[in-house]
């Protein structure tokens, strides 16, 4: 394949990301063009202008994103000349071939999927119920210990928040549930590296559900929770299918 030919298909799949997710959405783009071997090992990925207006993102976002790939040891930084992003090779590694076994028999899609409506779903009764004082300040506080928490204890208090709203949606049907899927989301994000831009990110999205829970908006917070969710779904489409 020429380069031309190449850069052809390249844009006929890259597309620009939604604004709400554009850190995560745009690291799934250009993990699927590096899994679906689109650049292959050792070629350039196309510059940082031409993929950062392909993305509808900013270079200094691309340059997260690739900041990320890189200390993944998917691509690699050249200077000079003839620099650029290089896809580099993947060795069949250990880990590589442990986070297979342990996806192997997952349907990634069904637990997104799942997930997205249980999430959604809770975050809405929420908005709709009102909450106790003590209530409220037990939802506050658990977004609070996700602020707070150190980057090894992030995922648990993160799982922690979101068990929180859906114990306070009302149903205990849906707390049963939504702790089993969870449970497999977690298998998936253990899979995956913590990074810190994604994780600020959703810090973000967090204020803003649990800030539309207290304010009795369940349009809002079911919003919000859909967007989180699709953020955490990119990421793990990206890294693991």
């Amino acid at each position: 394949m020429t380069t031309a030919e190449r850069m052809d298909r390249l844009a006929r799949v890259l597309r620009p990301v939604r604004a709400g997710n554009g850190f995560e959405e745009a690291l799934e783009q250009i993990l699927q063009v590096i899994r679906l071997g689109l650049v292959a090992a050792g070629e350039r990925l196309p510059a940082e202008r031409e993929l950062a207006e392909q993305l509808g993102i900013s270079r200094v976002m691309l340059r997260e994103v690739l900041r990320v790939l890189q200390d993944e040891g998917l691509v690699e930084s050249r200077r000079g000349r003839y620099g650029g992003t290089f896809v580099r090779a993947r060795p069949d590694a250990t880990g590589e071939a442990e986070l297979r076994r342990r996806i192997k028999d997952v349907d990634v899609e069904d637990v997104l999927r799942f997930r997205e409506v249980l999430e959604t779903g809770a975050a809405e009764l929420c908005a709709s119920r009102p909450l106790t004082k003590k209530q409220a300040q037990h939802l506050s506080s658990a977004l609070t210990a996700t602020h707070d928490a150190p980057l090894a204890d992030y995922r648990r208090r993160d799982t922690l928040l979101h068990l929180t709203l859906a114990e306070l949606s009302g149903s205990p049907s849906l707390t049963a549930h939504y702790a089993a899927v969870r449970a497999q989301v977690n298998d998936l994000l253990d899979c995956i590296p913590l990074l810190v831009r994604n994780l600020e990110h959703s810090q973000a999205q967090h204020t803003a559900l649990v800030q539309a829970v207290l304010d009795g908006d369940p349009g809002r917070a079911r919003a919000a929770m859909r967007e989180h969710c699709a953020g955490t779904a990119a990421l793990l489409r990206g890294f693991l299918t």
